[in-house]
């Protein structure tokens, strides 16, 4: 099968989105499949191939995450698809580059898949003031709609997904496709075990302290804020609980600011940015992972620090339940004091109780391998392929 993946980013640029698409381009290969990568770069002013990547000239847009925005209309996009000749276009965003695919699918006669990966109505107040914001809600419901008629299947990597296509009155269902993990850069033998202690000591982290992680974009739908009010509230000094937030974003600053205000900067540290080959490490120096964030689908973030050994501690979120198993992989949480607990129970576990709950959670991630993931989107793709065969006759 050939299939062609539309995304706005892709490598060297990391996010959620990059890392699925990457390794759902693994996978198909790995599996005998042939794949072209459709992007954005704005560095480029004519479009090229490269290692099976069509780099498309765009323009930058900072107040979207720097995504580069392409023109969705491009003779010679369409030209190089042609003579690709794929058999399926694959979505994975909603800007330039995803209304090309949409496009070019309906050019070819082709089947479209669109995988919606972000929640958007949490991201509007990047690119509008508050005021416009409800207006601007309604446009990108439409918007997505649109983009859901013309498309033969959704997918997306949890059940929050439907209901966001719900909102939108989008009549599909979704096919829920968690999203994957690099199994092989997180497996915990992997670890530098000299420079995650070299981490543990750059944070002044004790051997008898207990570091918990958070990884994202740190803006205001990650809830950071959260997490830092509700350690405030319980977390003591002689706990020996230490907080290791890894991401940049707009609101570090004030979330620095906020430490500091609720007296617990001694027990919180903020790397910054983290380059992607350096997260397994950083994530072997830690004991555990934490969120409050309501926003995500199905967190790439989590799912490699559980990858890498790392239990979850979750804030409650109905529409991802399942992802995160009491005692399995984590722990689930309501409230300031419910995390409390859970973080002082696990520090009064024995060591063996640590060593078969870290098992517990790489086991529970093994399912979630490049392969697996192209497996399961092959039978989707087929699907639609077979649905568009069937309505053209």
């Amino acid at each position: 099968m050939k299939v062609a993946l539309f995304t706005e980013t892709y490598l060297p640029y990391i996010n959620g989105v990059v890392t699925h698409v990457k390794a759902l381009k693994d996978g198909l290969e790995k599996t005998g499949h042939e794949v072209l990568v459709v992007t954005a770069n704005t560095k480029t002013h004519h479009h090229y191939i490269e290692d099976g990547v069509l780099n498309c000239p765009a323009k930058l847009f900072k107040k979207l995450y720097n995504y580069g925005l392409a023109s969705p209309l491009s003779h010679k996009r369409l030209k190089i698809l042609r003579d690709f000749d794929p058999d399926v276009i694959h979505i994975h965003n909603e800007f330039g580059v995803g209304l090309s695919g949409t496009l070019i699918a309906d050019r070819l006669q082709i089947p479209l898949v669109y995988t919606l990966h972000t929640m958007y109505d949490d991201y509007l107040y990047y690119i509008a003031p508050k005021k416009l914001v409800p207006m601007l809600r309604k446009v990108s419901h439409r918007y997505v709609k649109y983009l859901a008629k013309h498309a033969t299947a959704l997918t997306g990597p949890s059940q929050k997904v439907q209901e966001f296509f719900d909102e939108c009155g989008a009549q599909k269902s979704v096919n829920v496709v968690p999203n994957p993990v690099e199994l092989d850069v997180f497996n915990p033998h992997n670890v530098d075990k000299v420079r995650a202690q070299e981490i543990r000591n750059q944070y002044h982290v004790a051997d008898d302290e207990i570091l918990i992680s958070f990884c994202g974009r740190l803006g205001r739908e990650k809830s950071v804020d959260v997490l830092l009010n509700y350690w405030s509230k319980n977390v003591k000094k002689e706990d020996k609980l230490k907080l290791l937030i890894l991401g940049e974003g707009p609101c570090l600053d004030e979330l620095k600011h906020q430490a500091k205000e609720l007296g617990i900067s001694d027990m919180v540290s903020f790397a910054g940015r983290i380059e992607h080959d350096d997260l397994p490490c950083y994530y072997g120096a830690c004991q555990l992972y934490i969120t409050a964030s309501l926003s995500d689908t199905n967190s790439i973030s989590m799912k490699e620090a559980m990858a890498t050994g790392l239990p979850v501690i979750h804030i409650q979120d109905p529409l991802n339940a399942g992802q995160v198993v009491d005692g399995v992989n984590g722990y689930i949480y309501k409230d300031a004091d419910e995390m409390y607990q859970i973080l002082m129970n696990f520090k009064n576990k024995t060591q063996e109780e640590k060593d078969n709950l870290r098992n517990s959670v790489i086991n529970s991630v093994k399912i979630y391998g490049c392969e697996a993931l192209a497996e399961y989107l092959v039978k989707v793709y087929q699907e639609a392929i077979d649905e568009k065969k069937a309505k053209a006759k």
